[in-house]
């Protein structure tokens, strides 16, 4: 409806619905951010087309709640169609920003909307990212119950407001509001107070990514089994008995893996496969993929006489083939343990793609 100020009051006007005025292609249409979450750039979405969340999910075909976080985890074939076809944004691209069929999966905060102060709730965010960020968003990575802090700027993660606890509910937001404000009292979440997470709790966070990215990457069969072991990692550190790692809040997963970075690592790393446990015991001696490339580059210049100049391994490294050559050379000491394609070369600046 519309309406127009007259002597007698207000003149209101039947209007056709949105869906019926743009029915070939919405008004304006948003590329997704890197690593963003489908949630995130449907609400952005939304707002760029003048529709608040909570009423987009009626354009969708969704009911109320928590209808866009229902399509990271499952998007159907329908709505991912109507989504490309309305905005012009490849099907694949969109797709690729649900999380479905993950393989970790059930390290996934549980979609939850309202919970008490020790139990999760299901996204948390970093405020130094919303602040840095041109239009804030929410990343994937935040999802995971593995994740306590923030890789960029070595904070922890938040996942309520600190003004009135409420968790994240951008999807409720009944005005046209960015989703970086709280759906429930309005407060700014970039301006949210640091969270400090202890530098040997950060580092172990870092492995178990690390560890977890690598047997994704290779197909592990493990891949269960280790999920299963995070899961009781509260238990392994004696701060929550009888709850897994997906059901506490960030404060208190935080506080578990501050623990746990003080315990033996056998939780993590003991397994059947000789080659799965040597890869994990690698990645969390060495504290992570970056400090690996960094032992890595080491062994080479001490073993080689190769100035470390010839060769700059990058940030992006295929941490899977990494471990594997690392292995081979630390085991055998000989250029013939290291692959060719990681041997370095006088002509040739060797380097690594994740």
């Amino acid at each position: 409806m519309s309406g127009e100020a007259t002597d007698a009051g207000y003149a209101i006007e039947i209007r056709e619905r949105y869906q019926d005025v743009f029915r070939d292609r919405w008004p304006v249409s948003i590329d997704p951010k890197p690593d963003e979450l489908l949630s995130s750039w449907l609400h952005r979405l939304a707002i760029a087309n003048g529709l608040a969340p909570r009423s987009f999910a009626g354009v969708l075909g969704r009911g109320d709640g928590m209808w866009s976080p229902r399509l990271d985890l499952r998007l159907l074939p329908h709505v991912a169609a109507q989504l490309s076809e309305q905005t012009g944004v490849p099907h694949e691209a969109i797709s690729a920003l649900a999380m479905t069929g993950c393989a970790l999966t059930p390290l996934l905060l549980p979609l939850r909307e309202k919970a008490d102060r020790n139990r999760s709730t299901w996204m948390q965010y970093c405020p130094r990212c919303f602040a840095d960020d041109e239009v804030p968003y929410f990343r994937s990575c935040w999802r995971l119950a593995t994740r306590i802090s923030c890789f960029v700027h070595g904070r922890g993660l938040r996942d309520r407001c600190p003004a009135c606890r409420s968790g994240v509910a951008a999807f409720d937001q009944g005005e046209l509001v960015p989703q970086h404000f709280c759906a429930r009292c309005g407060f700014d979440l970039r301006r949210a107070s640091k969270v400090f997470v202890k530098a040997p709790a950060r580092r172990l966070e870092r492995s178990i990514d690390d560890i977890c990215r690598v047997e994704m990457a290779k197909g592990s069969t493990t891949i269960g089994d280790l999920t299963s072991r995070l899961l009781r990692a509260p238990i392994i550190a004696g701060v929550s008995l009888g709850k897994t790692l997906t059901n506490l809040s960030t404060s208190s997963r935080i506080r578990c893996f501050e623990w746990l970075a003080d315990k033996h690592v056998s939780w993590l790393t003991e397994d059947e496969d000789d080659a799965v446990a040597r890869r994990r015991r690698l990645v969390l001696a060495a504290g992570g993929h970056d400090r690996l490339i960094a032992h890595f580059a080491d062994f080479m210049d001490k073993h080689q006489a190769s100035p470390r100049s010839v060769r700059s391994p990058s940030t992006g490294a295929d941490l899977a083939a990494l471990l594997e050559a690392y292995s081979r050379a630390t085991d055998g000491g000989s250029e013939r343990s290291v692959p060719v394609f990681l041997r370095p070369r006088a002509d040739k600046i060797v380097k690594f793609r994740r």
